[in-house]
């Protein structure tokens, strides 16, 4: 399961910078992980070389696109809520063409304009380039459809815009689709197989993100461990390629490497990770670079070795706890945080408390937690009853963020008293004469405004904090600056 956006920025309209000339008006939402928003940055660029400038306007869009989620049933229940919303719209504007991108569209293909009708077009994340023809269909009054999975599309070849940018943080996407058979995850379904992209692409990404002034990237992928570059072609094909491609491989490691190197000044973040995918000299290449951040996202699902093969994780929570082990004896200052399912299927109250048991094994920094929602599609749906009743779901839900609530608050308050760098993202929400940004552990800090701006690198002295937020005072300008 992918780290997911916040939710309060789940469905915002994403904005692009006006290109001269373009006189169709693009509206376009994205729900889910990072990776949808980095996609519908791809969808802007190539609709833009189309004729189309982006809106927050619903009413006076020529084109509606909804970018969607499979990864829970809630997820889906959200767009289907705002085709409702479009519906209505349409009936004032009826030029007005409405389409589902994402996994979602991949998951239902057809079903979906039989089911919502008034949807024009239905795209699958790997066919984003066939937009120009299938909009030329739908302008000639057809419906248009393309789901087809890729084996070799990573869109290295365009460049994304900056929707409703900070600019300061960006997303590069860096691998596309996932080869590990989780019983409950849809993403292999609508993503399809590992690919990577070519290094020099992301190089060339990074460079020039850093000369438009952004001073923080995430390496983004369903699964960033898995890169591996070697001229082209499938994870699993690997094994096929010459000894000259396999000696000269580009892993993770030396991606990040290259990375850091290509912009000693530039923050480095990267997610998701997967325990069995990754490697210690990934974690020692983060320790080996100031500007790589630390911090990992670190989904285990479960702290129950019999769900976790349920689940077919490739990680014992043995293998689990090892890892943290080696990550903090390398970075002690190391923060983590966690994906965790309750109430998958025969989950007893034993294995529940398995999973509590790891939480204070660890105490992670921060947590995405969720209830079991059964895919159509996957294993656990087509093999397995969804047997734990809702009521239990939500109470070993309550439970977990209750702890890890706990857990955040006891991270968070270890900062008290130290100084750290914090890098200017936005004003705060709770007050405008405030600054927010994030530590290297990705923790939050608010700090008075002074003569800081967003996009510096500032040292903070924190003398207060709340469960999950850092208070404190600049006391200068980080190295970094």
């Amino acid at each position: 399961m992918e780290k997911t956006i916040d939710e309060k920025k789940q469905g915002k309209p994403l904005v692009l910078e006006q290109e001269k000339g373009n006189t169709r008006k693009l509206f376009i939402e994205s729900y889910g992980c990072a990776m949808n928003f980095s996609d519908s940055e791809i969808v802007a660029s190539i609709l833009s070389g189309e004729g189309f400038n982006t809106t927050q306007n619903l009413e006076e869009a020529d084109l509606v696109l909804v970018n969607t989620c499979s990864i829970r049933e809630k997820a889906e229940l959200t767009v289907r809520k705002r085709l409702e919303k479009y519906n209505a719209v349409k009936k004032h504007n009826p030029k007005m063409k409405v389409g589902v991108l994402g996994c979602m569209a991949e998951r239902l293909k057809t079903k979906f304009l039989e089911e919502e009708k008034i949807v024009d077009l239905v795209v699958g994340p790997d066919a984003y380039k066939d937009l120009p023809n299938l909009l030329a269909e739908v302008d000639e009054g057809r419906n248009a459809v393309n789901v087809i999975l890729s084996k070799d599309e990573t869109y290295g070849d365009v460049s994304p815009v900056r929707l409703n940018s900070n600019g300061v943080t960006a997303f590069v996407s860096i691998t596309r689709g996932c080869d590990n058979m989780c019983t409950f995850c849809v993403v292999p379904f609508t993503r399809g197989r590992e690919r990577s992209r070519d290094p020099q692409s992301i190089i060339e990404e990074v460079n020039d993100l850093w000369e438009k002034g952004f001073k923080e990237i995430t390496l983004l992928g369903q699964n960033v461990d898995s890169y591996l570059w070697y001229g082209g072609g499938l994870k699993k094909d690997f094994t096929k390629a010459s000894e000259m491609q396999q000696a000269t491989a580009v892993r993770f490691s030396d991606l990040l490497e290259l990375c850091a190197k290509a912009q000693p000044k530039m923050r480095i973040r990267f997610s998701t990770s997967n325990p069995q995918d990754m490697t210690l000299d990934v974690v020692e290449t983060m320790a080996k670079y100031d500007n790589i951040c630390n911090y990992i996202h670190l989904p285990v699902q479960s702290g129950s070795n019999r769900i976790l093969k349920e689940m077919n994780r490739q990680h014992t929570v043995e293998d689990y706890k090892q890892l943290i082990s080696d990550i903090k004896n390398i970075i002690p200052d190391c923060g983590i945080s966690q994906d965790m399912i309750v109430g998958f299927p025969t989950e007893t109250e034993e294995d529940h408390r398995d999973t509590m048991a790891l939480m204070e094994y660890v105490k992670y920094d921060f947590g995405y937690m969720f209830a079991y929602s059964e895919r159509p599609g996957t294993m656990a749906e087509r093999k397995m009853d969804d047997d734990v009743p809702a009521e239990i779901k939500q109470r070993r839900l309550a439970e977990i963020v209750d702890l890890q609530l706990k857990h955040s608050a006891y991270r968070t308050k270890q900062f008290v008293g130290k100084t750290v760098e914090v890098l200017i993202e936005k004003t705060s929400k709770k007050s405008e004469i405030e600054w927010s940004g994030r530590t290297h552990q990705s923790t939050v800090a608010v700090f008075p405004k002074e003569h800081y701006k967003v996009g510096d690198f500032v040292s903070v002295k924190i003398h207060d904090c709340t469960g999950a937020t850092l208070i404190g005072e600049a006391i200068g300008y980080s190295k970094n600056n």
